[in-house]
């Protein structure tokens, strides 16, 4: 296999719904419409901003397979697995492929906190049985299982594995990686208010969740990263900092698709036992996205 050398702004996509929790193919598709047509160079289905958690693994298949129709061939779509036994995390494989999703994102562990062992032996198992490119998703902050750059030497010989997505607090990781490991992965990083610094530290790409309601403005951080034009990808980042603090919450969802609603590219839609915001905690978000509405920069805006 040949690495595919995924780089750029992949979104974590929601899951768009119906007020009665159903699923809504034709909002998700056009979600996603919307996001390819401002130039994001992939996607990612059913992770934890898509409510993976909520959803039964035939419903995920389906998230894929309304992706893989609206994407229609422009950009890769991954499929996230985060099932709690390597059993189910192969049978939602071996859907996903008869779909024809272009990759993975997979997760060490999700509830149970594997250690290195258990946890390396559950992504070589994945990825030997995806034969197609995987990228590792790595978030000890929330699933508290740390996939360290030695244990990613360790995976190396994986022809399988082709990227990271490191979502650790540490900035410090991602040049841990590349001192370590070179290039033999990719590196996306899946922090959204640590974007500008995993990009100035060589990161290839970002995993993004603003970037699902503000994909033209994400990926002109990233090309503005990558040209070495610094202090005007700077000066984007710092308009979208307080939105992409919304992203490091335990109420990411809601606040995403909050974010969604009032910028006009979504509904709030979502299942129990999540709810809107209300209240002062939704003024607060209200308050953070209306200023970044009114001081959004023309240049960079993402077209509905």
């Amino acid at each position: 296999m040949s690495n595919p050398r995924w780089q750029g702004i992949f979104p974590a996509v929601t899951t768009k719904f119906h007020a009665d929790e159903s699923i809504d193919a034709e909002g998700t598709a056009r979600h996603i419409d919307f996001q390819i047509r401002n130039g994001i160079h992939g996607l990612v289905t059913c992770g934890s901003l898509g409510e993976a958690s909520t959803l039964m693994l035939e419903e995920k298949l389906e998230v894929a397979r309304i992706a893989l129709e609206a994407a229609n061939g422009r950009i890769p779509v991954l499929a996230n697995v985060s099932e709690t036994s390597t059993r189910e995390a192969l049978r939602y494989i071996d859907g996903a492929n008869k779909l024809g999703v272009a990759g993975f994102m997979v997760m060490p562990s999700v509830i149970y906190v594997a250690d290195a062992r258990e946890a390396m032996l559950n992504v070589r198992t994945m990825a030997e049985a995806a034969q197609k490119p995987v990228m590792v998703y790595n978030n000890p902050v929330a699933y508290r299982v740390d996939l360290k750059p030695e244990h990613m030497v360790e995976l190396a010989d994986c022809q399988w594995i082709a990227a990271i997505k490191e979502s650790t607090d540490n900035i410090r990781r991602i040049t841990d990686l590349r001192n370590v490991l070179g290039d033999r992965y990719q590196l996306f990083l899946g922090v959204d208010d640590l974007a500008y610094e995993g990009l100035a530290l060589g990161c290839d790409g970002l995993l993004a969740g603003v970037g699902c309601a503000f994909p033209r403005e994400t990926v002109a951080l990233y090309d503005l990263m990558k040209a070495g034009q610094f202090a005007e990808a700077l000066k984007l980042y710092q308009w979208m900092t307080p939105m992409l603090h919304l992203d490091v919450s335990t109420k990411l969802v809601q606040n995403l698709k909050l974010i969604d609603v009032l910028a006009g590219v979504g509904t709030e839609h979502m299942r129990r036992p999540r709810l809107p915001l209300i209240g002062e905690e939704r003024k607060a978000v209200e308050a953070i996205v209306q200023k970044a509405l009114a001081t959004r920069p023309v240049q960079y805006q993402s077209v509905a």
